[in-house]
Parts: structure tokens; sequence; C-alpha cells
């Protein structure tokens, strides 16, 4: 075993001791990847465009290409390969993935989850409601994007010390994606990359969109792994702005989320008054946001990302999988109470 080999031996015992042994997945998140995102984020705002994608396709053919580049015999071939993919492997884990197995939003706000009531649910409901209309009411004009990048920061800034992120740096900007099409086709908004700390936006969002996502994605840069966290991080974030365009996103973009709830926990006809005392301009607008996606989505496609996307969430220890990105109504209401 040659030095590069041993320096690799030791990353991935380092990943693995992170992720079975008690709090060092907390250890990871507050000690090791701030400083490991920070140099990641500094290198990778040299360009404008995102490194990860070309990180990920150079990987993929590195490979498919060094395993057999001047090599002789299948044992030789064996061991290149699966010297790269240890390789790849720890990186993308110890570049940001170890964020998996830190502690839980509730341990380290030091809250208790709030058990789901009907009754509690449903004045969490109303309330949302009226918040909701009240937004809407006062944003006349949903095509023109404000600035909003340097504000989200700033509030992300005064979180405090036990939410456990890292601090948002002037030089990480959100990156637009070079195969949009693709991540368009599977519904993508945006994404996270590991490999860059690269926050990564989808360019067909809409303005509606545009906030939540970026205070979603930057969540994921600054620690969250948990889709749900992300969520809470990105509602609470637009919900201080000073900016009523970005206090109904706020509340836009979790009425998916919270209509999913409302359905499953409401009676038909609870759940129809409910859905009643929408602003109906609150509902054209998602509708027509839900037609725009649906007229770039591949089904094929979609469907294969979902099932993937769900089994690597289950395996990183987020064991409602997809469904992970609802359970920010519970965070809601336990922080609320």
């Amino acid at each position: 075993m040659n030095k590069r080999q041993l320096t690799m031996l030791i990353l991935l015992l380092l990943v693995i001791a992170i992720r079975y042994i008690p709090n060092a997945g907390e250890w990871y998140a507050t000690t090791l990847y701030p400083t490991i995102s920070y140099v990641l984020s500094l290198v990778a705002s040299v360009v404008p465009f995102s490194l990860e994608e070309i990180i990920v396709v150079g990987g993929v053919l590195f490979l498919a290409i060094f395993p057999f580049w001047k090599s002789k015999g299948f044992k030789t071939r064996l061991v290149r390969f699966a010297e790269s993919a240890a390789w790849i492997y720890v990186w993308f884990y110890l570049g940001w993935a170890c964020n998996y197995y830190r502690a839980d939003f509730y341990t380290r706000m030091d809250i208790t989850p709030s058990k789901f009531e009907k009754a509690a649910f449903v004045a969490f409901l109303n309330n949302y409601t009226d918040s909701l209309n009240y937004y809407s009411s006062l944003v006349t004009n949903t095509d023109s994007l404000p600035d909003y990048e340097e504000e989200i920061k700033s509030i992300y800034r005064t979180l405090p010390s036990s939410a456990g992120l890292c601090t948002p740096r002037s030089f990480q900007h959100p990156k637009t994606v070079l195969i949009n099409r693709l991540y368009s086709s599977v519904g993508v908004l945006g994404y996270m990359g590991p490999f860059m700390a690269e926050s990564q936006l989808n360019h067909q969002l809409l303005p509606l969109q545009h906030p939540f996502v970026y205070a979603h994605e930057l969540s994921h840069l600054l620690g969250i792994s948990n889709e749900a966290e992300a969520n809470y991080w990105a509602y609470r974030t637009c919900r201080l702005s000073s900016s009523p365009f970005l206090r109904y996103t706020a509340y836009y973009n979790l009425l998916p989320n919270i209509n999913r709830n409302a359905y499953s926990l409401l009676s038909q006809d609870e759940y129809n008054h409910w859905h009643s005392t929408i602003n109906p301009l609150t509902i054209s607008q998602l509708t027509t946001q839900r037609h725009h996606w649906l007229s770039l989505r591949s089904p094929l496609l979609d469907q294969l990302q979902s099932r993937l996307y769900n089994w690597f969430l289950k395996s990183n220890r987020i064991s409602s999988g997809t469904k992970n990105y609802d359970q920010v109504v519970n965070m809601i209401m336990s922080v609320e109470r």
C-alpha cells in the first residue's frame, strides 16, 4: 500500500467513524465542515458557472477510462477502479454529505416535536392561511423579481448558534446549471453541490419560486441535509424579510406541503371549506406554476430520479425519504408552540 492509498484509507475510516460514532456527525458539521465549505466555495467562486457538473461528468468519465488506461490484467483494473471510486466517495461525504449524520433539528434547537393533533393543526392552518392571503393581497406584481440574495444572507447571519449553521460568505453566489433542461425534465428546482460547496438554481424558476428555492439551497450549503429543515429555514428567512414579496414567497411555497397535510388530516368537507378560503389569485399562480413545470417534465426520467433520490435519502438516515419535505409543517408548529 502506497502513501496515496494509505491516505485514502484513513479518510475513508474517518467517514465511517463520523457516520457511526454518536455526536461525530455534529462535530463534523460544526468543526470540519465550515472550513471545508469555505475553501471549496472560495475556489468555486472564481468561475461564474457550475464546477459541480463538470466534476460529476469528469468523475464518471474518469471511472470509465482510468482503470483501463495503460493497465494490464483484471486485478490491476479492479484495484484502480476501487481506489478511484473510494476517492470520489470520500470527497462526496467529507465535502458535504457527512451532514446527514448530524444531530436532528429538534435536538439542536432543544424543542420537543409537536404531536400532530387535529385541533393544533387547524389553529396553525387558520393563522397560516390568514398570512398567506394578507401578503398575496400586497403583492400586485409577481413578474418582477426583487434583489434578495444579500438580505437572505443577512437574515441567516442572525440565526442562533444552536441552529448549527455555517455563516454565509459574500463570495458564495448561486450558480446556473449547465444542463438545465435535464434538471427541468425531472423537476429539480435547485440543488446543493457537495463536491465544490456550490448552490445551483434552475434558471427556469418562476419569480415566486426564486427567493424560497435560493434560501432552501443556501441552508444546504450552510450545513443542513434534512429537506424538511431546509424548507423550514427557507420559510423562516423569507418570512423575516422586509420585502412583502419575499414574505409572500415564504407562505406561497409552503402551500403544496401544507395542502398535503390538510388533505390527510381534515375531513373532505373541512378540507373543501379551508381550500375555499385561499385567495383565488394564489390558486391561479400555483396552477400556472404547475403547468409550467409539467410542460418541461419527462415522466420517465422524473419517476426514475424520484426513486433514486428516495433511496439515497433513506440510505442516509432520512427514513421518510422524499416524503421528508412535508415534515416542515411539524417543525414550524413545534417552534411556534
